[in-house]
C-alpha cells in the first residue's frame, strides 16, 4: 500500500490507483463570464460543486478514488444508442461507488437515467476534451475507444470536410461521393518530399512514404487498399499510382500510368458488375506492381488479378447484373460488325436477365462499349483479337440459352437443331453434333476400359454453367496477360511498389463459398496487419530504450487454423469432394463432429443443420453449406474442353486453353466464387510429365489456399502501408455519415484493433522539447534547468506520481491512455486561474476608470447646467431690448418705404420723358454722319480709279523704253564677253569658288554613297521592325477602334452638353429680360407680380433640371474615363500575360533543348562505340551547338522565319520518353540510312575535292596571294588619300593669294601647279592600271570561292535532311511542310511589296546616277581636253568650263522658277548664304593650315638635327652597304578608341578565359561590375570596325554558347547564375546603347556616340540575348527556390518567433515536425540571412536595380505561396496563435524590404494572401457581421481557400472555439457570386514575367583597363 499526500490532515490512507485522475467537475464557460477565485499552484482549491464537498482541498498530483474524481458532475461520457451507436451525455450528479444508475442529460436537453450492468458495473467511456477532437491521428486522442474514434471521424468528415485520417500506420479514407479539388498536381508537389506526419493525412502522404522508404531502405513496398464495395478502393489506388508517376521523374511523362488507366475501362467491363450496394462493384481484386529503375523512375507495371467471381457469369441475385461487358455487347448489337454475333436484348439471354435489372441509371452501355474498344486499341489489342473476344462473349450468352430435355431420370438430350447451340457452335467454330453429344454425356475411365455415360438434366445444366464459367475465366486471364504485355518494362527492374486493391470483410444474409474465401483471405491479411503493427510498436519501444512488456492483442491464428489446418474446414471439404457420394449435408455433419464444442470459434446455428458459424476477427458469420461441394469441385468435363480446343476456324479459342496446364498458379480451375491469384511468375518452373492432369484435379479450395500463400509471401517480402476505405452511407449521399455502417466497417477493417493495441501500450508520445513547450506553464522558474530532459522528468514526477503511467525514452516521453487528458486539465486550470487573475485586475481597473469618468462627467454637467441658466436669463434681457428696437425700425421702415415708392415713380416718369427726347436727337445726328461717310467713300473710289489708269500707262512706257535699253546693253555685254581679258577682270575670284564647288561635288558623292549604305541598313531594319510591329499594330487596332468609339461617344455627349449650355444661356438671357420688364412695370398689380414669381419658379426648376442633366453628363464622362482607364489596365494585364506566356514557352524550349542534348548524348553513347585514338570532329559542330547559332551560309533573313517556324512546333509537341524508346528500336534503321547518306556525302565531297584540286593547280598559294593583294590594296588606298590631301593643300595655297599676277601664265606658282598636275596625272594612270589588275584578281577569287559556297549549301541541305529525319512520322513532316508553305507565301508577299518599293527607289536612284555619270563624263572630257591644251590655256579652259556650268545651272533654275519669282529670289538668297558659309569655312581652314605649317617647320628642324647626329655616329661603310628605303614613322596614339583587337584563332581562348573558367567571386570583389560584358562588347566593336561579319557572328555565337555551357555546368550555384545574368543584361544594354538608334542614344555623351556600331545592325542578336537573359533569370529563380524551399515552412510556420504564444498540441504515432527550433532547424533569421546574402551578391555583381526588384518580388512570392500552401494542408497550423506568429514573421520581412529600399518592388503585395490568411485565423468567426467583414477583408484569397482555412481552424487551447458549420455555409453563400479560381493551392512554381528596362552605362569604354588576372594578354586595346 502506498500512501497519498493530502493538503490537510489525512483521515485515512487511500490506496494507489493504477492510473491518474482528471478533475472535470466544472462546467465549460467563456472566459468573459467566469467569476471564479483565482487558483495558483501550491494554494488550496475550493470545491466546484456542493456534491463534491469531500474534495474541498487538493493539489496537483494528488490521487483520490478514480470513480469519485472522474465521474463527477458535468463530466461528459458516451452511452450506447441503437440508432447513433453512441450518444454524448453529461453527468448531472457525482457518481459514488455502489450507485446503480447515472443521472445523465443528453445534448438535446433530455434527462436520462442510465443503468449500470450489475455484473460488470462497467461505467460508460469518457469523452475527450474538445481540444483533442478532430485530430489528424486517432492515436493522439487521450481516451482511445470506439466512440472517440467514431466521433473524431465524424467531426472531420462532416464539419471539416476532411476525408482522410490517420490511425497509427493506417490511413482511413471515407468516400465523400463528391469530386474534391485535392488531387491536382499542385497538391502532389506540396506532398512531395514531406514527412508523413508533417502534412494533413492524404493518400499522397502514404504514397510519398512508400516511395521514400523504397529509395532510402532499398526495399520493395506495398500499399494495401481494402474496404467494402463502393468505399473508393479503386480511386485510392488510382491516385496512388498517379502520385508515383508524377514524382518519380519518369522520362515517359506518366506514360505507364496512362496505360494503367487505359486498362481500367477494360478491367471494369470484364470484372465489374452491379450489386445491391454498388453500381460498379469490382468483383475481382488486383495487385499492381509498379516497377522502378535504379534512379527510381517508373519503367513499367505488372497486374495480378485474383478472386474473380465466376459464379456471377451464370447466376445473379435480385437487383443485380452480370458483368458489364455482356450488357455493352447487347446495347451495341445493332452495329454492322456485330451482326454476325446474332445478339439481341439483354432480357433475351438467360445469363443477363436473372437479376431483373438490366439497366443502370445514368449509364449508357453503348458509350461504355466505345470506351472499352478504344482502350483495347490503346493497349495493342488488334481489331481481329477484339472481334474474337466479342465472339467468345457472345458464345457464352448463347450457351446460357441452351436447354435440355429429360429422357429419363439419368439421361437427357439437346433438342434437335437447337438454335442457341447452333449459334454457339458457329461462333466457336466447332461441330454441332459433337458439342451436343458431350453436353449430355461424360467419359468415365477405369484401369482397363473407358465408358461413356449419359448424365441427368440437372448435371447437364451444371456442366453447361461450369463450361461457361471456365471459358470466361480463361478469357479474363488472357486479357490480363495482354494488358501486362503492354505494361511490361524493357529495362531491368530495380525495385517495385505494389498496390493491392482488395475489399474487406463481407457478411450478407446468405453467405456461401465466395464469402468464405473472401473472409479467409481477410483473416490472413488481418494477421499480417496485426503482426506488422505489433512489430512497429516493439521497434519504437526498443529504439527509445524503454522497458518492453508484452501487449495482449487479438491473434487470429486459431481462426486461420480452423480453416486451413489439418482436418480444418478446407481439408474436410476436399476430403468430402473426393467421396463418390459426397454431399453438403454429410460435409456439414463432419464439421459438427470435428469442431463443434472443441473449437471456441466454431458454432452451429440453432435452427439449421446445413449451416455453420465462424467467429472471425470482425464479426460472426453464418455460412450456408449448400453449394460448397459443387463450387469447390468446379467440375469441367475434359471432353468439352477438347471439343473447344479442336476448333480450327477460330484461332483465339484454342489459344485460351493452350497454356492452362503450364501455369502453376491455377487460374483455369478457379473457385465457382472467385478466381485465385493470376500472377505472371518471374521464373516459371518447368512442368513435369503427368503433372498437368494432377494439378487439374485439385479442388478450388486447395488452389485458393496456394494462391493466397503466394500473395502473403509477396506482401511479407515488402514493407506494407495500409489504406482502409470506409463507405459512409449506402445511398451515395455526399458528406453524409451513417454511424452504424461506419462502425461495422471500422470493426471489420482492423482500425479498432490498431486503437486497442495502441491503447494497451503508450499511445501518447511527446519529444522532450514539445512537452517542455506545451507544459512550461506548469513549471516554476526554479524548475527550469538547462537540461530539458531532466526538467521534464522533475515536473512529471510532481504531476503524476504513478510512474507506470509514463516512461522516459531517449528522445520521447511515453504516456498511458488518459494521461494527456489529465495534463491538459491541469494546464487548462492553470491558464483559467491566470485568466481570472487578469480579468480581476482588468475589471477593477475598468471600474475605477469608469468611476473617475462618471465623477468628471457629473461636475461637467453641473457646470453646464448653471451656465445654461445664466445664459437663459441674459437671453431674456436681450430679447426684451431687441423687441423695442425692432418696433422702432419697423415703423421707420414703413414710412420710408412709402416715401421711396413715390420718389421712384416720379424719377421713372422723368427718365422716360428725357430718354425719349434724347433718342430722337441721337437718331437725327446718326443719319447725318452716315450720309457724310457714304459721300467720302464714293469720291475716294473715283479718284483712285483715275490715278490707276494713269499709273499703268506710265509704267507701260517705262517698260518699253527699259527693254530697248537692256537689249542694247546685252549686245554690248555679249561682245565684251568674248574677250578673255575682260572676263578675267570680271571673274578674278571665281577660280576659288569653282574649286570649292568641285570639292562640294566630291563631298556630295561621298554623302550619296553613305546614304545608299544607310538606306540598305534601314531597309533591313525596316523589314525586321515591320514584322515586329505588324503584330502589335493588329493587336492594338481593336483597342484603338474601341477607344475611337468611346471618344465618339464622348464627343456626342460634349455636343449635347454644349447644346444644353446654349439653351441655358438662352434661358438666362430670357430671365434677364423678364427681370428688366418686371423692374419697369413694378407698379402694376400684385397679381402680375405673383405670375412673374411663378414663372421665375418654373425657370428655376428648369435650371435645376439643366443642372441635373449637366451633372449626369459629367458623371457619364467620368464613367467613360474610368472605363478607358480600366481598358488600358486590362491591356497592360494582357501584355503581361502575353509576356509571361512567351517566357514560359522560352523556358519550356530551353528545357526541351537541354533534354534533347541529354538524349543526343545518350544516343551517341548507345549507338556509337568510340575507337581508341584521336577522333576528328566536324568543323561545323562548334557552330551548330546552340539553337541561336547564325551560320555564315544562311542569311539572317532566311534563318529567322525558320526558327520562328521551328520553335512553336517544338513547344506545342513536348518531347516524350516514348520518342527515346522508338529511337532505340529504330537504331538499326537509322544506321542504314546514315550509311547511305554518308556514302552519298562522300561521293559529293570527292567531286568537290576534284574541283578544288583543279583550282589549286592554277593558283598554287591562294591564301598568301589574297593576304598580299589585300595589303597592297590598303597601301594603294592610303597613298591615294595622301595624294588627295597634297592636291587639296596645293589648291588651298593657290587660293590664298587673290592677285592675278600669281595665277598668270609663266608665274612661279603657276609652273609649280602645272608640274604637280602632270605628276599627279601620271600617278593616277599607274594607279588605274593597278586597280584594274586587282579587280580581275578579285573576280577570279570569287569564282574560286563559288564551289565552296555550293558545298556549304549542300551541307545545309544535309542539315535540313537530318532535321526532317528527326521527325517522328509522316504527320509531323506534313505539318512542317504546311507551316513552311505558309511562311513561304507570307515571305513572298512581303518580298513582292518590298520589291516594288525598292524598284521605284532604284529607278529614281538610277536616274540620279545617270545624271551624275553624264556629269562625270563631261568632267572627264573637259579634263582630257585640258591636258591636251598647252599649260597656259588649261586654267582658262577650266575657268571657262566652270563659268558655262554655272550659267547653265543659273539658266536651269531661272527656267525652273520663271513662273514664280519669289522662289527664284529665295534660291538666289540661299546661294549667297552658301557662298558666305563656304568663305567662312575657307578662312578657318586657312588658319589651321598656317598653324600646321608652323608645326611642320619645327618638326622638320628637329628631324634634321636628329639625322645629323645619327649620320655622325654611322661609319661611311655602313652608308654605302645599306640600301636607302622610304621609312614610315608611325604617330603614337594617345587616345584609345574603346575597342579590343584579337586574332580569329584566339576566339576560343577568349571565351575560355573570360566565360568558361572565370570565377565570379574574384571578379565581383576586385573588378568593376560587368567587366566581361564590356570586354566582349569592345571586341564586337572592333569586328564591326573591320566590317568583318563572320567575326561578329562567330564571337556572338561563341559567347552565347559559352554562357549556356557555364550555366549548365554550374547552374546550381547562385553566384554563377547571378553573375552571368548581370553580365548578359549589361552586354544587352551595351548593344542597345551603342546601336546608333536615337531612342538609345539620348543619355550618351558625345564621345559615347562616336563609339556606336557603324556597319552591322545587331537587333536580332539583341533578341537572342534577351531570350538568353530570360532563361538565366528563370534558372536563377529555380536556384532561389531550391535554396529557400527547405527554410520556408520551418522558418515561417513551425518556428516560434514569439516564444510561448502557441503551444504544441498532443500528437499521435505519426511523427510531426516540431515547432520548436532545435539545432539544425531553420528559423526566420535563417530566411532573412539568406535574403541578405542574395541581395548582397546581386549588388556586388552590378545587377540592374529594377531587375533586383523583380528577383525580390519573385522570392517573396515563393515564400508567401509555399507558406500558404502548407498552411492549407496542415490542420495543426490553423490556429489563432499561429496567425499571430505569421503576421509577426511577415512584418519582419516587410522591415527587411524597408531596410533595403525595396518597398516599391511589389514584393509586399505578393504576401497579401498569406497576410489575409493570418488575419482570417485571428478575427472573430461567429456572427453575420463577422462573415461580412471576412468577405470584404479576404479579397486576395479564393473562396476555396477561405472555406479550407475555416474548416481547418483548430483551437490550441480550450478557451478558443471551433468555427460552426453554419458560419462556414454563410461565408459560402456570400462568396458564391465571386468569380475566382477553384484551385485550392497557389502555384508555387509560377514565375512573373521579367522585363529588362534599358539602363545605359556612364562608363567610358576607352578608360577600361584589362587586369592581368583574367589571362587576356593576347588582346590589345585599340
Amino acid at each position: 500500500m502506498t500512501s497519498v499526500v493530502l493538503l490537510g490532515k489525512p483521515e485515512r490512507e487511500i490506496p494507489k490507483l493504477p492510473y491518474e485522475i482528471v478533475y472535470t467537475n466544472t462546467r465549460d464557460m467563456e472566459i468573459c463570464s467566469m467569476e471564479i477565485e483565482p487558483i495558483l499552484p501550491g494554494k488550496e482549491i475550493p470545491a466546484a460543486s456542493e456534491s463534491a464537498e469531500n474534495l474541498c482541498c487538493w493539489r496537483y498530483g494528488m490521487e483520490i478514488d478514480v470513480l469519485e474524481y472522474m465521474y463527477v458532475k458535468y463530466a461528459r461520457v458516451w452511452i450506447p444508442d441503437p440508432e447513433e451507436v453512441w450518444k454524448s451525455a453529461e453527468l448531472l450528479k457525482d457518481y459514488k461507488p455502489g450507485d446503480k444508475v447515472l443521472q445523465l442529460r443528453l445534448e438535446e436537453g433530455k434527462d436520462l437515467e442510465y443503468s449500470l450492468d450489475p455484473k460488470t458495473k462497467e461505467l460508460p467511456p469518457l469523452r475527450n476534451p474538445d481540444i483533442l477532437v478532430g485530430e489528424n491521428d486517432l492515436t493522439a486522442l487521450s481516451y482511445l475507444h470506439e466512440p472517440a474514434v467514431l466521433h473524431n471521424l465524424k467531426v472531420r468528415f462532416i464539419d471539416s470536410k476532411l476525408i482522410y485520417t490517420y490511425c497509427g500506420i493506417v490511413l482511413v479514407a471515407i468516400n465523400p461521393y463528391e469530386q474534391l479539388p485535392i488531387y491536382g498536381e499542385d497538391i502532389i508537389n506540396a506532398y512531395s518530399g514531406q514527412n508523413m506526419g508533417d502534412m494533413d493525412p492524404h493518400i499522397f502522404a502514404v504514397a510519398e512514404e512508400a516511395y521514400k522508404q523504397m529509395a532510402r531502405d532499398e526495399r520493395n513496398q506495398s500499399i494495401i487498399v481494402s474496404g467494402e464495395s463502393g468505399a473508393g478502393k479503386t480511386v485510392s489506388a488510382k491516385y496512388a499510382m498517379r502520385y508515383f508517376a508524377t514524382v518519380s521523374g519518369s522520362a515517359s511523362e506518366a506514360n505507364v500510368e496512362e496505360k494503367v488507366l487505359a486498362s481500367n475501362p477494360i478491367m471494369e467491363s470484364i470484372g465489374n458488375a452491379k450489386t445491391t450496394r454498388n453500381d460498379n462493384s469490382s468483383r475481382f481484386g488486383k495487385y499492381i506492381e509498379i516497377g522502378f529503375d535504379k534512379r527510381y523512375r517508373i519503367i513499367g507495371a505488372n497486374m495480378r488479378t485474383y478472386l474473380l467471381e465466376k459464379s456471377r457469369v451464370v447466376f445473379q441475385a435480385e437487383e443485380e447484373r452480370n458483368y458489364h461487358i455482356f450488357y455493352q455487347l447487347c446495347a451495341s448489337a445493332a452495329l454492322p460488325e456485330f451482326k454476325t454475333l446474332r445478339l439481341g436484348s439483354a432480357n433475351y439471354f438467360h445469363y443477363t436477365k436473372q437479376g431483373g435489372s438490366p439497366v443502370i441509371d445514368g449509364v449508357d452501355d453503348a458509350k461504355e462499349m466505345v470506351n472499352t474498344r478504344q482502350a483495347c486499341t490503346l493497349l495493342g489489342i488488334s481489331d481481329s483479337y477484339q472481334m474474337g473476344i466479342f465472339r467468345i462473349l457472345a458464345g457464352i450468352l448463347h450457351l446460357g440459352n441452351v436447354e435440355f430435355a429429360s429422357r429419363d431420370s439419368d439421361s437427357c438430350t439437346v433438342p434437335t437443331k437447337h438454335e442457341p447451340l447452333i449459334i454457339f457452335c458457329d461462333l466457336m467454330g466447332v461441330e454441332y453434333e459433337e458439342m451436343a453429344h458431350w453436353l449430355c454425356h461424360r467419359k468415365l475411365a477405369t484401369a482397363t476400359e473407358t465408358y461413356i455415360k449419359p448424365i441427368s438434366k440437372l448435371h447437364a445444366i451444371n456442366a453447361r454453367d461450369a463450361l461457361a464459367k471456365h471459358i470466361y475465366a480463361n478469357l479474363f486471364n488472357w486479357i490480363v496477360d495482354h494488358v501486362n504485355k503492354a505494361l511490361h518494362a524493357t529495362v531491368k527492374q530495380h525495385s517495385f511498389i505494389g498496390v493491392l486493391d482488395i475489399y474487406g470483410f463481407e457478411t450478407f444474409e446468405i453467405n456461401s463459398f465466395e464469402q468464405f474465401c473472401i473472409n479467409y483471405a481477410n483473416e490472413k491479411l488481418q494477421q499480417q496487419f496485426n503482426m506488422h503493427v505489433f512489430k512497429l510498436e516493439q521497434e519504437e519501444y526498443m529504439k527509445e530504450q524503454i522497458p518492453w512488456t508484452l501487449i495482449d492483442f487479438y491473434d487470429n491464428q486459431p481462426c486461420i487454423n480452423l480453416i486451413e489446418a489439418k482436418m480444418g474446414i478446407l481439408d474436410l471439404l476436399d476430403e468430402e469432394c473426393k467421396m463418390p457420394k459426397g454431399s453438403d449435408d454429410s460435409w456439414a455433419q463432419k464439421l459438427y463432429n470435428t469442431h463443434l464444442n472443441k473449437c471456441a470459434l466454431f458454432e452451429k446455428p440453432r435452427l439449421s443443420n446445413k449451416a455453420f458459424i465462424i467467429k472471425h476477427f470482425a464479426d460472426k458469420v453464418e455460412y450456408q453449406c449448400e453449394g460448397f461441394l459443387e463450387k469447390n469441385k468446379d467440375t469441367v468435363y475434359e471432353e468439352q474442353i477438347k471439343v473447344l480446343k479442336s476448333s480450327k476456324k477460330f484461332k483465339l479459342l484454342p489459344e485460351l486453353f493452350q497454356d492452362e496446364e503450364k501455369v502453376l498458379s491455377p487460374t483455369s480451375a478457379t473457385p465457382s466464387g472467385r478466381v485465385p491469384l493470376s500472377r505472371m511468375p518471374i521464373k516459371p518452373a518447368k512442368a513435369r510429365p503427368g503433372q498437368a492432369s494432377k494439378e487439374h484435379k485439385k479442388t478450388v479450395g486447395h488452389q485458393f489456399r496456394n494462391s493466397l500463400h503466394l500473395l502473403m509471401e509477396t506482401l511479407n517480402a515488402t514493407t506494407p502501408h495500409y489504406v482502409r476505405c470506409i463507405k459512409p452511407n449506402d445511398f451515395k449521399f455526399p458528406f453524409t455519415f451513417d454511424e452504424k455502417r461506419a462502425v461495422q466497417q471500422l470493426r471489420a477493417c482492423g482500425v479498432l484493433e490498431t486503437i486497442r493495441i495502441s491503447a494497451a501500450g503508450f499511445p501518447s508520445r511527446w519529444t522532450y522539447q514539445e512537452f517542455f513547450s506545451r507544459y512550461r506553464v506548469l513549471m516554476k522558474q526554479r524548475d527550469v534547468l538547462g537540461d530539458r530532459k531532466q526538467t521534464c522528468k522533475n515536473v512529471l514526477e510532481k504531476l503524476i506520481q504513478d510512474k507506470d503511467k509514463y516512461q522516459f525514452g531517449k528522445t520521447k516521453i511515453f504516456f498511458r491512455a488518459g494521461q494527456v487528458a489529465y495534463l491538459e486539465k491541469i494546464r487548462a486550470d492553470k491558464l483559467r486561474a491566470a485568466c481570472i487573475r487578469i480579468q480581476k485586475t482588468i475589471r477593477g481597473w475598468l471600474m475605477r476608470k469608469k468611476y473617475v469618468r462618471m465623477r468628471k462627467a457629473a461636475i461637467t454637467i453641473q457646470r453646464h447646467v448653471r451656465g445654461y441658466q445664466a445664459r437663459c436669463y441674459a437671453k431674456f434681457l436681450r430679447r426684451t431690448r431687441a423687441a423695442i428696437t425692432i418696433q422702432k425700425f419697423q415703423r421707420m421702415y414703413v414710412v420710408r418705404k412709402r416715401y421711396q415708392c413715390m420718389r421712384d415713380a416720379t424719377i421713372a416718369l422723368q427718365a422716360l420723358l428725357r430718354g425719349y427726347m434724347v433718342r430722337n436727337k441721337y437718331q437725327m445726328m446718326l443719319r447725318e454722319h452716315k450720309s457724310v461717310v457714304i459721300q467720302k467713300h464714293v469720291r475716294g473710289w473715283l479718284a483712285r480709279r483715275r490715278y490707276g489708269r494713269t499709273l499703268r500707262a506710265i509704267v507701260y512706257l517705262q517698260c518699253c523704253y527699259r527693254r530697248m535699253m537692256a537689249k542694247r546693253e546685252l549686245k554690248k555685254l555679249k561682245i565684251e564677253a568674248r574677250s578673255v581679258e575682260r572676263y578675267k577682270k570680271l571673274h578674278i575670284g571665281l577660280e576659288n569658288k569653282i574649286m570649292q564647288l568641285q570639292r562640294k561635288i566630291d563631298e556630295q558623292n561621298k554623302e550619296y554613297k553613305s546614304l545608299l549604305e544607310k538606306m540598305s541598313s534601314l531597309e533591313i531594319t525596316y523589314s525586321t521592325e515591320t514584322e515586329k510591329l505588324r503584330s502589335d499594330v493588329e493587336r492594338l487596332r481593336m483597342s484603338e477602334e474601341e477607344a475611337k468609339n468611346a471618344t465618339n461617344r464622348v464627343i456626342s455627349l460634349q455636343e449635347e452638353i454644349a447644346k444644353l449650355r446654349r439653351e441655358l444661356h438662352q434661358t438666362q438671357s430670357e430671365k434677364k429680360s423678364i427681370e428688366e420688364w418686371a423692374d419697369k412695370y413694378k407698379h402694376e398689380t400684385e397679381q402680375l407680380v405673383s405670375e412673374l414669381k411663378e414663372q421665375n419658379s418654373l425657370l428655376e426648376r428648369e435650371k435645376e433640371e439643366h443642372r441635373r442633366i449637366h451633372d449626369q453628363a459629367r458623371e457619364i464622362t467620368e464613367s467613360m474615363e474610368k472605363k478607358l482607364v480600366e481598358e488600358t489596365k486590362q491591356l497592360e494585364l494582357d501584355l503581361n500575360d502575353e509576356r509571361l506566356r512567351y517566357q514560359n514557352l522560352l523556358n519550356e524550349f530551353s528545357r526541351l533543348e537541354e533534354r534533347y542534348d541529354d538524349l543526343k548524348d545518350e544516343m551517341n553513347l548507345m549507338v556509337s562505340i568510340p575507337k581508341p585514338g584521336h577522333k576528328r570532329t566536324d568543323s561545323t559542330h562548334s557552330s551548330n551547338e546552340s539553337e541561336y547559332t547564325f551560320s555564315s551560309e544562311i542569311t539572317e533573313a532566311e534563318d529567322l522565319p525558320l526558327r520562328m517556324e521551328q520553335e512553336p512546333s517544338e513547344k506545342k509537341a513536348p518531347l516524350d520518353m516514348s520518342l527515346f524508346l522508338k529511337l532505340q528500336k529504330r537504331v538499326s534503321e537509322l544506321e542504314q540510312e546514315k550509311q547511305s547518306l554518308q556514302d552519298e556525302l562522300d561521293r559529293k565531297e570527292e567531286q568537290a575535292l576534284r574541283a578544288k584540286a583543279k583550282e589549286e593547280e592554277r593558283p598554287p598559294i591562294r591564301g598568301a596571294e589574297l593576304e598580299y593583294e589585300s595589303l597592297k590594296r590598303q597601301e594603294l588606298e592610303s597613298e591615294n588619300k595622301k595624294l588627295k590631301n597634297e592636291l587639296n593643300e596645293l589648291q588651298k595655297a593657290l587660293t590664298e593669294t587673290r592677285a592675278p599676277e600669281v595665277t598668270a601664265p609663266g608665274a612661279p606658282a603657276y609652273r609649280v601647279l602645272l608640274d604637280q598636275l602632270t605628276s599627279v596625272s601620271e600617278e593616277l594612270e599607274v594607279r588605274k592600271e593597278e586597280v584594274l589588275i586587282l579587280r580581275s584578281q578579285l573576280v577570279s577569287q570569287k569564282e574560286a570561292i563559288q564551289p565552296k559556297e555550293d558545298k556549304n549549301t549542300m551541307t545545309d541541305a544535309t542539315i535540313l535532311l537530318e532535321d526532317v529525319q528527326k521527325m517522328k512520322d509522316k504527320g509531323e513532316i506534313a505539318q512542317a511542310y504546311i507551316g513552311l508553305k505558309e511562311t513561304n507565301r507570307l515571305l513572298e508577299s512581303q518580298l513582292q511589296s518590298q520589291k516594288k518599293s525598292h524598284e521605284n527607289e532604284l529607278e529614281s536612284l538610277r536616274g540620279e546616277i545617270q545624271s551624275l555619270k553624264e556629269e562625270n563624263n563631261r568632267q572627264q572630257q573637259l579634263l582630257a581636253q585640258n591636258l591636251q591644251l598647252p599649260p597656259e590655256a588649261r586654267i582658262e579652259a577650266s575657268l571657262q568650263h566652270e563659268i558655262t556650268r554655272l550659267t547653265n545651272e543659273n539658266l536651269f533654275f531661272e527656267e525652273l522658277y520663271a513662273d514664280d519669282p519669289k522662289k527664284y529670289q529665295l534660291y538666289r538668297i540661299s546661294l549667297y548664304k552658301r557662298m558666305i558659309d563656304l568663305m567662312e569655312q575657307l578662312e578657318k581652314q586657312d588658319k589651321t593650315v598656317r598653324k600646321l605649317k608652323k608645326q611642320l617647320k619645327v618638326f622638320a628642324k628637329k628631324i634634321g638635327e636628329l639625322e645629323v647626329g645619327q649620320m655622325e655616329n654611322i661609319s661611311p661603310g655602313q652608308i654605302i652597304d645599306e640600301p636607302i628605303r622610304p621609312v614610315n614613322i608611325p604617330r603614337k596614339e594617345k587616345d584609345f578608341q574603346g575597342m579590343l583587337e584579337y586574332k580569329k584563332e584566339d576566339e576560343q581562348k577568349l571565351v575560355k578565359n573570360l566565360i568558361l573558367e572565370l570565377k565570379p567571386r574574384g571578379v565581383a570583389v576586385n573588378l568593376i561590375p560587368g567587366l566581361p560584358a564590356y570586354i566582349l562588347f569592345m571586341c564586337v566593336r572592333h569586328a564591326d570596325y573591320l566590317n568583318d561579319d563572320q567575326k561578329v557572328r562567330s564571337l556572338l555565337t561563341s559567347t552565347i554558347n559559352g554562357i549556356k555551357k557555364v550555366l549548365k555546368k554550374r547552374g546550381d550555384d547562385f553566384e554563377t547564375v547571378s553573375f552571368w545574368l548581370s553580365n548578359t543584361c549589361r552586354f544587352l544594354h551595351c548593344l542597345k546603347q551603342y546601336s546608333g538608334e536615337e531612342g538609345f542614344m539620348k543619355h550618351n555623351t558625345p564621345r559615347q556616340n562616336e563609339h556606336c556600331l557603324t556597319n552591322f545592325d545587331l537587333a536580332e542578336y539583341r533578341q537572342v540575348l534577351s531570350d538568353l537573359a530570360i532563361q538565366i533569370y528563370q534558372q536563377l529563380v529555380r536556384v532561389l527556390e531550391n535554396i529557400l524551399q527547405p527554410m520556408i515552412v520551418s522558418g515561417m510556420l513551425e518556428h516560434e518567433t514569439i516564444q510561448g504564444v502557441s503551444g504544441v498540441k498532443p500528437t499521435g504515432l505519426r511523427k510531426r515536425t516540431s515547432s520548436i527550433a532545435d539545432e539544425g532547424t531553420y528559423t526566420l533569421d535563417s530566411i532573412i540571412r539568406q535574403l541578405n546574402s542574395f541581395h548582397s551578391v546581386m549588388c556586388q555583381h552590378g545587377m540592374d536595380p529594377e531587375l533586383i526588384k523583380q528577383v525580390v518580388k519573385q522570392m517573396f512570392y515563393i515564400i508567401g505561396a509555399v507558406t500558404l500552401n502548407n498552411l492549407l494542408l496542415r490542420k495543426d497550423m490553423c490556429s489563432w496563435s499561429k496567425g499571430m506568429q505569421i503576421r509577426y514573421n511577415v512584418s519582419q520581412l516587410e522591415e527587411w524590404l524597408r531596410d533595403k529600399n525595396l518597398m516599391n518592388s511589389g514584393a509586399k503585395e505578393t504576401l497579401e494572401p498569406l497576410i489575409q490568411a493570418a488575419q482570417l485565423l485571428q478575427v472573430k468567426k461567429k456572427t453575420d457581421e463577422d462573415a461580412e467583414a471576412i468577405c470584404s477583408m479576404c479579397n486576395a484569397l479564393t473562396t476555396a481557400q477561405i472555406v479550407k482555412v475555416l474548416n481547418l481552424y483548430t483551437p490550441v487551447n480550450e478557451f478558443e472555439e471551433r468555427v460552426l458549420v453554419s458560419f462556414i455555409r454563410t461565408i459560402q453563400v456570400r462568396l458564391r457570386d465571386r468569380k475566382d479560381s477553384p484551385q485550392l493551392l497557389m502555384d508555387a512554381k509560377h514565375i512573373f514575367p521579367v522585363t529588362f528596362p534599358f539602363n545605359p552605362s556612364s562608363l567610358a569604354l576607352e578608360t577600361i583597363q584589362i587586369p592581368a588576372s583574367l589571362g587576356l594578354g593576347f588582346i590589345s586595346r585599340v
